[in-house]
Protein backbone atom coordinates (compact mmCIF):
# COMPACT_ATOMS: atom_id res chain seq x y z
CA UNK A 1 0.00 0.00 0.00
CA UNK A 2 2.96 2.44 0.88
CA UNK A 3 4.55 2.12 -2.43
CA UNK A 4 1.17 3.01 -4.31
CA UNK A 5 0.30 5.90 -2.13
CA UNK A 6 3.88 6.83 -2.71
CA UNK A 7 3.83 6.52 -7.18
CA UNK A 8 0.12 8.63 -6.45
CA UNK A 9 1.92 11.18 -4.62
CA UNK A 10 4.47 11.62 -7.58
CA UNK A 11 2.03 11.28 -10.13
CA UNK A 12 -0.58 14.00 -8.05
CA UNK A 13 2.88 16.11 -7.64
CA UNK A 14 3.69 16.10 -11.17
CA UNK A 15 -0.24 16.81 -12.16
CA UNK A 16 -0.34 19.74 -9.49
CA UNK A 17 3.09 21.25 -10.52
CA UNK A 18 2.02 21.07 -14.45
CA UNK A 19 -1.55 22.45 -13.56
CA UNK A 20 0.21 25.34 -11.95
CA UNK A 21 2.49 26.02 -14.89
CA UNK A 22 -0.11 25.88 -17.32
CA UNK A 23 -2.28 28.21 -14.98
CA UNK A 24 0.99 30.59 -15.39
CA UNK A 25 0.84 30.40 -18.98
CA UNK A 26 -2.59 30.38 -20.17
CA UNK A 27 -5.14 32.52 -19.06
CA UNK A 28 -8.43 31.48 -16.85
CA UNK A 29 -10.09 32.14 -19.91
CA UNK A 30 -8.98 28.79 -21.61
CA UNK A 31 -11.60 27.07 -19.40
CA UNK A 32 -15.10 28.84 -20.45
CA UNK A 33 -16.57 27.77 -17.03
CA UNK A 34 -13.47 29.00 -14.88
CA UNK A 35 -13.84 32.80 -16.08
CA UNK A 36 -16.08 33.56 -13.06
CA UNK A 37 -12.41 33.19 -10.73
CA UNK A 38 -11.00 36.14 -10.75
CA UNK A 39 -7.32 36.91 -11.98
CA UNK A 40 -5.46 37.20 -8.83
CA UNK A 41 -7.06 34.33 -7.19
CA UNK A 42 -6.01 32.23 -10.17
CA UNK A 43 -2.49 33.46 -9.77
CA UNK A 44 -2.84 32.45 -5.79
CA UNK A 45 -3.86 29.04 -7.15
CA UNK A 46 -0.55 28.55 -9.00
CA UNK A 47 1.65 29.61 -6.23
CA UNK A 48 -0.85 27.25 -3.35
CA UNK A 49 -0.40 24.32 -6.51
CA UNK A 50 3.18 24.66 -6.40
CA UNK A 51 3.75 24.78 -2.96
CA UNK A 52 1.37 21.42 -2.68
CA UNK A 53 3.50 20.15 -5.16
CA UNK A 54 6.10 20.23 -3.26
CA UNK A 55 4.48 19.09 -0.03
CA UNK A 56 3.61 16.04 -1.78
CA UNK A 57 6.85 14.92 -2.24
CA UNK A 58 8.43 16.03 0.88
CA UNK A 59 8.30 13.22 3.35
CA UNK A 60 10.49 11.62 1.37
CA UNK A 61 13.27 13.83 2.25
CA UNK A 62 12.39 13.63 5.58
CA UNK A 63 10.28 11.57 7.95
CA UNK A 64 9.95 14.57 9.78
CA UNK A 65 7.56 16.23 6.92
CA UNK A 66 4.86 13.61 6.63
CA UNK A 67 1.98 15.50 7.58
CA UNK A 68 2.59 17.41 4.85
CA UNK A 69 1.80 14.72 2.14
CA UNK A 70 -1.91 14.75 3.29
CA UNK A 71 -2.52 18.46 3.37
CA UNK A 72 -1.39 19.26 -0.15
CA UNK A 73 -3.31 16.27 -1.15
CA UNK A 74 -6.42 17.32 0.76
CA UNK A 75 -6.01 20.81 -0.31
CA UNK A 76 -5.80 19.28 -4.34
CA UNK A 77 -9.26 17.43 -3.50
CA UNK A 78 -10.82 20.28 -2.35
CA UNK A 79 -9.64 22.72 -5.18
CA UNK A 80 -10.80 20.14 -7.82
CA UNK A 81 -14.25 20.18 -5.98
CA UNK A 82 -14.36 23.88 -6.52
CA UNK A 83 -13.83 23.97 -10.08
CA UNK A 84 -16.43 21.32 -10.34
CA UNK A 85 -19.11 23.70 -8.07
CA UNK A 86 -17.85 26.61 -10.42
CA UNK A 87 -18.02 24.52 -13.23
CA UNK A 88 -21.59 23.67 -12.37
CA UNK A 89 -22.63 27.17 -11.39
CA UNK A 90 -21.46 28.54 -14.74
CA UNK A 91 -24.17 26.15 -16.49
CA UNK A 92 -21.65 24.93 -19.32
CA UNK A 93 -23.46 22.04 -20.67
CA UNK A 94 -19.81 20.44 -21.45
CA UNK A 95 -19.01 17.90 -18.64
CA UNK A 96 -15.35 16.64 -19.98
CA UNK A 97 -13.57 19.00 -17.36
CA UNK A 98 -15.98 17.58 -14.82
CA UNK A 99 -15.24 14.06 -15.06
CA UNK A 100 -11.55 14.93 -14.87
CA UNK A 101 -11.54 17.12 -12.00
CA UNK A 102 -13.14 14.37 -10.18
CA UNK A 103 -11.29 11.69 -10.74
CA UNK A 104 -8.18 13.96 -9.66
CA UNK A 105 -10.49 14.66 -6.48
CA UNK A 106 -10.75 10.79 -6.03
CA UNK A 107 -7.37 10.09 -6.55
CA UNK A 108 -6.48 13.16 -4.22
CA UNK A 109 -8.92 11.52 -1.25
CA UNK A 110 -7.52 8.09 -1.31
CA UNK A 111 -4.02 9.61 -1.03
CA UNK A 112 -5.00 11.74 2.12
CA UNK A 113 -7.44 8.92 3.89
CA UNK A 114 -3.90 6.50 2.98
CA UNK A 115 -1.54 8.70 4.67
CA UNK A 116 -3.62 9.69 7.35
CA UNK A 117 -4.38 6.26 7.95
CA UNK A 118 -1.25 5.29 8.10
CA UNK A 119 0.37 7.82 10.35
Amino acid sequence: MNVLLWVLQVLLALHTATGAMWKFGASEQTVPSLHAIPHPVWLGLCVLELIAAVALVLPALNKRFAIAAPIASAFVAIEMLAFCVVHLLSGNPEHGELVYWLVVAAISGFVTYGRLRAA
